[in-house]
């Protein structure tokens, strides 16, 4: 791989880090206000996404579509 390219592919990672982390970071950030403004609970939190995670992408899909 070509020096260029391989600068590039390393910043387009790092960039893809940095973004990976802004949005975890949104998200937690979401579900700790969720949870403070008694919204939902840890618990039932954990419950959906263990639903969520046993299902399949084309569920996940429809599941989707539904709203």
């Amino acid at each position: 791989m070509e020096k260029i390219n391989e600068v590039d592919l390393l910043g387009q990672i790092s960039d893809l880090k940095s973004i990976d982390y802004r949005n975890t970071l949104a998200i937690a950030t979401v579900i700790e206000l969720l949870i403070d403004k008694n919204i939902i609970t840890r618990q039932e939190f954990a419950k959906k996404a263990q639903v969520l995670d046993q299902m399949s992408l084309d569920e996940l899909r429809q599941l989707r579509t539904r709203f």
